[in-house]
């Protein structure tokens, strides 16, 4: 039997790269001898992400509309073109047996090209609300694998699977040995509690200007940070590094962070939102009000109707903060409540379930 061939296509976030390289993970330990070819925008992060993960990827010339940049809002048209012809020749030159979308610019061109040339589609929604890519491919993929409930208002419900978001593989298993993980970050084991505070993978201007206002009020209630402050942000803040406040730009073991900590303040996005279901920590969501659609809101919004997760908008922090942060603190039982909701709302086998609909659509 011949190998198998799959293209897998999604880039722009962290959030489109990530659950794209973690589908191939699996893909690759269920099929050692498959093919694998990425598809990608040129000059975006998944044209280096890719390969660090040890996969092949080809960029095209493609981007979407950009406030304000009049010249190069006029290219889109000719972009698009060029990426439909460039994704023909693609998908004619390698011959997958499946096409997998994960969001981002990219998708687009790729998997409408795929789909009429007769190869089955499958596109991965990370996001309470569909991203514009995936809702432009609906009508032209054979399964939508989505993690949060409700989404036949974007999708066709006879196509919807409810999968839930990969995560990183270390998560599945049991976190590092709390100790362990306070020696790793140089923590005195004595401290009362530790916060996990994540801006996302580039870092968070608001909620960095948040803690370092807030540092009297942490040390005040005997709280070491876990800052991840982002490379952006990290040169502004490292002069405010302390035996109990750790900034770091980027944390490279996410798995010793999550054992860290005993409460975390984050972003919305898709992937975090997933895993810090599985870690299972309580958790303060403050979403970026800079996505398209609000969807960090829709995200943080999910869990908090299931009585798992607090939000506080970015507009409401500093009035807002403290005595949200004070209740939590000091209120066992809603820390209990938390936790749990946490737990309902994980789905630990995502990545594996979505390759299952991948193997599905080869047999089909």
């Amino acid at each position: 039997m011949k190998p198998y061939k799959f293209i897998i296509s999604g880039g722009g976030t962290g959030g489109h790269i990530y659950p794209a390289i973690a589908i191939a993970n699996e893909l690759k330990q269920r099929f050692p001898d498959a093919h694998f070819l990425f598809v990608g925008a040129k000059d975006r992060m998944e044209m280096d992400k890719v390969p660090q993960a040890g996969y092949s990827i080809k960029g095209l010339w493609i981007s979407g509309f950009q406030r304000g940049q009049l010249f190069k809002n006029l290219l889109i048209p000719l972009k698009l073109i060029a990426s439909l012809v460039k994704s023909f020749v693609i998908l004619r030159a390698f011959k997958p047996d499946v096409v997998i979308g994960t969001g981002g610019y990219a998708s687009a061109p790729l998997l409408r090209t795929a789909a009429w040339i007769g190869v089955p589609c499958l596109i991965q929604e990370q996001n309470g609300y569909a991203g514009v890519t995936n809702k432009l491919l609906r009508q032209h993929v054979q399964k939508i694998c989505v993690a949060y409930g409700q989404m036949e208002r974007f999708f066709p419900a006879d196509k919807l699977v409810f999968t839930g978001n990969p995560v990183r593989k270390d998560l599945l298993a049991d976190l590092p040995n709390r100790q362990v993980a306070l020696d790793y970050f140089n923590i005195n084991s004595n401290s009362s509690k530790v916060v996990l505070v994540l801006g996302g993978s580039l870092g968070a201007r608001r909620i960095n200007e948040l803690i370092a206002s807030r540092l009297s009020y942490f040390a005040d209630n005997n709280l070491t940070l876990i800052w991840q402050c982002g490379s952006a942000y990290f040169a502004d803040n490292k002069s405010r590094s302390a035996p109990e406040v750790i900034i770091l730009p980027f944390i490279e073991d996410m798995s010793m962070a999550y054992a860290a900590a005993d409460f975390v303040i984050s972003r919305s996005g898709a992937l975090s939102v997933s895993e810090l279901c599985l870690v299972a920590k309580p958790v303060v969501f403050v979403p970026s009000p800079n996505v398209a659609e609000d969807h960090q809101t829709k995200n943080a919004m999910a869990l908090v109707d299931e009585h798992a997760a607090i939000m506080i908008p970015e507009s409401e922090l500093d009035q807002s903060f403290e005595g949200v942060f004070d209740q939590l603190l000091n209120d066992l039982t809603l820390q209990r409540k938390l936790t749990d909701g946490l737990r309902r709302c994980a789905r630990p086998m995502a990545t594996s379930v979505i390759a299952d609909e991948v193997v599905k659509l080869i047999k089909n």
